[in-house]
């Protein structure tokens, strides 16, 4: 049988019970229909790039199935005709992945950062806190060579 990946994005109204209710309601239509549910992964409440339906925010969760196509067909009917998903997709892939997905393994990592030093200070539009003279600035300072050269370049009056 072929390999599909589902992402699907719930209302943020519902809770994260209410999430996993939808996966297991689509896993035992999946186990009915002669597949099986090979990954399942709760991304949590995330912001939206754009507003779907009114929502800011959704419940993202991902499913690695392992379905003939009916059954995948029948379960995008359902997910279509329920009103707490705002959205799915559905990939053909060649193999599911069993490692963390990119999501995931993303979000371990920012945990695992240490938040209190974020690194020197980029230099900004001022370089430092000292005041610099009105002849200090490049532009004056390339002008003041220029005249130099022109009054040093050996040419005289003859």
């Amino acid at each position: 049988m072929p390999f599909y990946e589902c992402v699907l994005i719930a209302r943020s109204e519902v809770t994260q019970q209410q999430v996993d209710g939808l996966a297991d309601q689509i896993t035992a239509q999946i186990e009915g229909d002669g597949g099986a549910v090979k990954k399942r992964e709760y991304w949590g409440l995330r912001s939206l790039a754009y507003r779907i339906k009114k929502n800011r925010k959704g419940h993202y969760m991902l499913l690695g199935l392992d379905a003939p196509p009916p059954a995948i067909a029948e379960m995008e009917r359902q997910l279509g005709l329920n009103e707490d998903v705002l959205r799915f997709l559905t990939l053909r892939i060649e193999t599911i992945d069993e490692a963390p997905s990119a999501i995931l393994s993303r979000r371990g990592e920012e945990r695992d950062r240490d938040r209190g030093f974020r690194g020197p200070k980029p230099a900004g539009r001022f370089d430092s806190g000292r005041r610099r003279g009105f002849d200090e600035r490049e532009e004056y300072r390339a002008r003041g060579d220029l005249d130099l050269m022109d009054d040093d370049s050996g040419r005289g009056e003859e």
